[in-house]
């Protein structure tokens, strides 16, 4: 009877170790896999800029094999960045034997699309040559190494321990940091490297773009944070508002009250008491799980009936529906993957850069952003049928807990 019980044992046991062999010799298989092209450039370039980048050996990861990207992720990189530096250092540094044409300069990610569509390496030559005769250059010069400054070094250090988390899939973010900070060591007109990242991320790929943002860029956004309440003149008749004017949920039933030309009659929503026509700012939203609709309305958007609130109506907002439905109002709306539905929204608006974006506050990652120039006052909007939970704006003003293993980079 043991014997029968251990044998009962034993076969699940003998099972997992041949399942264990298996998938370790799968692993190995996986690593022999020859690399492409793009990817041995991405390795050498990493290289490159970790000698021309003082303090930069996160990159030591990417060239010595420890992080490879997909050929995608590397065929992306180097276009984008080929692009961006053919814009800047051009005239200076890449003869007209490797100029692109016209039409190839307006669109990078044109590009891209051309050659993923094209299938495999594409001729990458030109776009390669633009970066290798950049770094060439400035090797050449007398003073060959570049100091990136502490914010830049400090956020360095938190997406490496980030990606040794698991949060980030690659040291892409840090890569793209570090190109952003010797280009702006050789610009006479010095950024802060580090809030530039978010914005150009931001602009050049609006859908999850960053999935971890850095502990002091993110305390940057929460700078910008307002104290935003419920214009309870402008909220829907079914809605019920707080005292406070800080909560909302749809009631079971309309109240009787006046109808005046701000206030919603058709869709369940209400806009913040301030609107903004300068400036950065930020609030936070603590969201349903089934049904809601957060972002701006412009001044002029029209309030009355059941027309779509989308971009051409004058809204720029995140909607989701039926708990998994989360999509941007655009015109065709832009699905969102179901992966990013959040809890607590953070809506960030920055007006003269024309951007408007929205994060997944506990995860403290992107989730969408609207690029357009901003012509007229903006008020934030919130909408909900939920009848149970109700949609709450929380304050924002305190800054996020650090998140470094040891003692803070960021004090």
């Amino acid at each position: 009877m043991m014997k029968e019980c251990l044998q009962f044992l034993i076969e699940p046991a003998k099972k997992l170790k041949i399942r264990l062999k298996e998938s370790r010799k799968k692993v190995k298989l996986e690593k022999k896999e020859p690399l492409v092209e793009s990817q041995l450039f991405i390795m050498e370039l990493a290289r490159e800029l970790n000698r021309i980048c003082q303090r930069s050996n996160i990159l030591c990861h990417i060239w010595t094999g420890e992080d490879i990207w997909t050929a995608s992720v590397c065929r992306e990189f180097i276009v984008e960045w080929a692009a961006v530096l053919e814009k800047r250092v051009q005239p200076r540094t890449i003869t007209s034997d490797y100029q692109y044409e016209k039409s190839e300069k307006k669109d990078w990610k044109g590009h891209l699309l051309c050659m993923l569509e094209g299938g495999g390496e594409y001729d990458m030559g030109p776009h390669k040559r633009v970066i290798m005769d950049w770094t060439r250059n400035i090797k050449g010069r007398p003073q060959p190494t570049v100091w990136p400054g502490e914010p830049v070094l400090m956020m360095l250090d938190d997406l490496e321990f980030q990606w040794k988390r698991g949060r980030l899939p690659n040291l892409f973010p840090a890569m793209e940091l570090v190109m952003l900070a010797v280009l702006n060591a050789d610009s006479p007109i010095k950024v802060d490297v580090t809030k530039q990242w978010l914005v150009k991320k931001q602009k050049s790929q609006n859908i999850d773009a960053v999935r971890y943002i850095p502990h002091g860029v993110w305390n940057w956004i929460c700078d910008a944070a307002e104290d935003v309440t419920l214009d309870s003149e402008s909220a829907h008749s079914g809605l019920l508002i707080s005292d406070d004017e800080k909560r909302m949920r749809c009631g079971l039933e309309r109240r009787d009250i006046p109808r005046c030309p701000r206030r919603f009659d058709g869709w369940w929503c209400a806009v913040g008491q301030e609107g903004y026509a300068s400036g950065r700012h930020y609030w936070e939203v603590e969201v349903g799980e089934r049904d809601w609709r957060l972002g701006v309305a412009k001044a002029s958007a029209v309030r009355q009936g059941f027309r779509s609130l989308n971009t051409d109506t004058g809204y720029l907002t995140l909607r989701l529906e039926r708990g998994t439905d989360l999509k941007a109002l655009t015109v065709p709306a832009t699905p969102l993957p179901q992966s990013l539905v959040p809890r607590k929204v953070g809506i960030y608006l920055d007006y003269e850069q024309g951007q408007l974006s929205f994060y997944d506050v506990e995860k403290r990652s992107h989730l969408y952003t609207y690029t357009e120039k901003f012509t007229e006052e903006l008020y934030p909007v919130f909408g909900t049928v939920e009848v149970v939970k109700d949609l709450v704006i929380r304050p924002a003003d305190a800054k996020q807990r650090c998140l470094c293993p040891g003692p803070c980079l960021w004090n």
